[in-house]
């Protein structure tokens, strides 16, 4: 059981968490936005929330009232304001993926429908064109960075000033607008190509009792800096890094990018971070260099060890130095959309850093599970959060069965695809697809994807993320993927094969090698000493290099299927 909950904030919806914590906050800083070298822009919540009914205000002066409206960019605050802009009382938000080409930008607008897009100026070229192609509903588009409305684009600055006049004369269409909490309100596109991808429909519902359930056991309040990094069109950083932020009246700072993560939350004092493990291990990484410099590695091992069982105040205060390094007021770091090594994961925590793991879905809005001060334990997606229930489906021997939620964050459906709604939610639980164990104090721990998992011969399970883990620990080894291919002398048999992605400089100046020859050789001893750690049934069999990165999703998963296919190509 978890302890007693916080005290936090009930909301029926994205509206009223607005209305309320305008009253709640008002003159406290809401973003801090960086204007040039040692020059910021500080917005109050009073100011967004004002930000936020002028827009409304003019989008349905526009005849937007009901439509679908789309938004895409980069993370700022034009982003954040548009979409709440929409979604209060407009009508219903489509954030698409930042990354999309154009091709694949045509066919979310087709099959979203949207009426009109919010857009940043790199995306101004491809929309204009498909506008002028009359790809499906698109009439129009609003420009994140025009001053003002010109050539038939309209501009969001100038659209909030038309606002704020409609308002001041009377309108009230979008102030007085209703919201029903339980209707779709919010299109999300899942991972993959656009022909295969799904929308799942998202309410205010979904959305505010996740915000809810984060306000009851996070330990975070309005004195809080949330650094965003994520894509923020991902529901993980959409609800954790932007919407939690305002409900709990903290401040928001953007990241100007993945190489000045450590010198950002330095910059801004950030005190709360929800990214992915590839973002903490090179964190990490940054940590261990800058001790090294200074030849201090020998004393933080001693004194991790002499701490090993202190509280977390007191190690923060012992490793001071290494918290100066990211700005020294760090209170919670999340892990999410991939398992974080338990190696990193207990370093970080050795020094003092408070890192937990969380895990979701966009169909769960998204958060299921996740560590917190009180309820944490080393691998673990910590326990569900309050208004979610999760057990395991068809459970083996191990303890191992498919995860399976309940609760108000679940999605409405997935829209206009009534056969994938049927397989995914069944008699009010949806099927995850993640395989997990659960042990006897309700901790979470996720196995791998149900889809993933290598069946051999023997009726052994090989979890491709466990094994990959292993192997990103080689030195030199900056990702992989575990795969099965079918023997040639027996079709029912499968052996275990591995695509290494490998850091030459690294490789060269660790095993002191040059050629291709050597390098494989060397990271071919490597998989051998993982091997004997190991059943034979699941040693590595064969091996791939490449110093190509692997296929992934902006949020910097990868695409397991993709890589396969492009495997199986060459």
């Amino acid at each position: 059981m978890r302890k007693k909950y916080n005290d936090y904030l009930k909301i029926t919806d994205l509206k009223d968490m607005l209305k309320k914590t305008r009253n709640l906050y008002t003159d406290k800083p809401a973003y801090k936005l960086k204007i040039s070298e040692g020059e910021y822009q500080i917005i109050t919540h009073k100011e967004v929330r004002n930000n936020i009914d002028c827009l409304g205000t003019a989008l349905i002066n526009m005849g937007l009232k009901g439509k679908r409206i789309a938004v895409i960019g980069e993370n700022r605050y034009e982003w954040e304001i548009a979409y709440l802009s929409i979604v209060c009382g407009v009508g219903i938000v489509v954030p698409f993926d930042k990354s999309l080409p154009e091709n694949e930008l045509k066919s979310v607008i087709e099959r979203s429908e949207v009426e009109a897009i919010i857009y940043s100026q790199k995306y101004q070229e491809s929309l204009e064109k498909i506008k002028c192609l009359g790809i499906g509903k698109l009439k129009h588009l609003i420009s994140m960075d025009l001053k003002k409305h010109e050539n038939g684009i309209y501009s969001q600055r100038e659209l909030i000033t038309v606002g704020q006049k409609l308002i001041d004369n009377g309108n009230k269409d979008f102030l007085n607008a209703k919201i029903n909490p339980e209707e779709m309100s919010i299109m999300l596109f899942t991972s993959g190509t656009t022909s295969l991808s799904k929308i799942v429909a998202l309410s205010h519902k979904n959305i505010c009792s996740n915000l809810m359930d984060l306000g009851k056991i996070l330990d975070i309040d309005s004195n809080d800096i949330f650094l965003s990094v994520l894509p923020i069109h991902h529901v993980f950083e959409c609800t954790v890094g932007f919407l939690l932020p305002l409900y709990s009246g903290s401040q928001i700072v953007f990241s100007t990018g993945i190489r000045h993560i450590a010198e950002n939350l330095k910059e801004y004092n950030a005190s709360v971070m929800a990214c992915v493990p590839a973002i903490y291990e090179t964190i990490f990484k940054i940590i261990r260099k800058n001790l090294e410099k200074k030849g201090k590695v020998d004393e933080i091992l001693k004194n991790e060890e002499k701490y090993k069982n202190s509280s977390m105040e007191e190690r923060k205060n012992v490793f001071k130095e290494i918290h100066d390094i990211i700005g020294g007021n760090i209170k919670l770091l999340i892990s999410g959309a991939a398992s974080l090594d338990p190696v990193i994961e207990n370093k970080f925590r050795l020094l003092g850093i408070n890192i937990v793991q969380g895990y979701g879905l966009t169909e769960t809005s998204p958060v299921i599970g996740i560590g917190t001060k009180d309820n944490y334990r080393l691998g673990s997606i910590g326990k569900a959060v309050p208004s979610v229930e999760v057990k395991l489906a068809d459970v083996n021997k191990e303890g191992v069965g498919e995860l399976i939620v309940k609760g108000p964050s679940i999605m409405l459906e997935y829209y206009n695809n009534k056969k994938a709604t049927r397989d995914a939610l069944q008699n009010g639980w949806f099927y995850t697809g993640d395989l997990a164990r659960i042990d006897e104090d309700g901790y979470i721990f996720i196995c791998g994807r149900k889809k993933s998992v290598i069946v051999l011969k023997n009726g052994k399970n090989i979890f491709p993320e466990e094994m990959e883990n292993l192997v990103n620990k080689i030195e030199g080894v900056k990702e992989s993927l575990i795969f099965g291919k079918i023997n040639s002398d027996d079709k029912d048999d499968i052996k275990i094969y591995a695509k290494i992605i490998f850091d030459r400089e690294i490789v060269e100046d660790v095993y002191k090698i040059k050629s291709d020859d050597e390098i494989y050789k060397a990271l071919h001893n490597k998989i051998k000493e993982i091997n004997r750690t190991m059943p034979k049934y699941k040693a590595i069999r064969g091996v791939i290099f490449s110093e190509e990165p692997l296929i992934k999703t902006s949020t910097n998963k990868i695409k397991r299927q993709a890589n396969i296919d492009e495997i199986e190509k060459s």
